[in-house]
């Protein structure tokens, strides 16, 4: 099972942008980790069981297949306030989803119905479905790819 928070797990134009992301928060004195970037199919089933068949709150309305994050187009963080994660002060994560949709990321916290508020991704309109096609043919892959990274 792979749930890597690694950056460089990301299709290269989505690191640039969660970099950007980071670099910009710290300027304005916000310390985000990165909590999530690529998972597998198999890691995303684990969070979606979680509030459904294993106990816990629902984190996730994804199935594995069904994430932007299996494709490498998404990533998943958390502010930092006096070195612990933050996860409920909503003025703050206002503040980072402006930041992320300012420099061109979608962000979860502006969904319909289920928020994502540490989410954002970058799939340049892509549907889940082109994402799966294309993940399934190396051409259009390498063509997502260079969409992605001409930004």
């Amino acid at each position: 099972m792979t749930n890597s928070r690694d950056l460089n797990d990301l299709l290269p134009a989505v690191r640039l942008k969660a970099e950007e992301l980071l670099s910009k928060a710290k300027e304005l004195g916000i310390d985000l980790i990165v909590t999530s970037t690529y998972r597998d199919k198999e890691s995303q089933d684990e969070l979606y069981a979680i509030g459904r068949t294993k106990p816990g709150k629902r984190v996730t309305n994804a199935r594995g297949g069904y994430s932007f994050h299996n494709y490498r187009v998404a990533f998943d963080v958390v502010p930092l306030v006096a070195g612990k994660a933050s996860w409920d002060d909503m003025a703050l994560w206002q503040r980072i989803g402006i930041l992320g949709e300012e420099i061109g990321l979608e962000w979860g916290g502006n969904w319909r119905g289920f928020k994502d508020i540490p989410h954002f991704q970058l799939t340049m309109g892509k549907s889940l479905n082109e994402l799966q096609d294309e993940q399934d043919d190396p051409q259009l892959r390498l063509k997502l790819d260079y969409t992605l990274g001409a930004l």
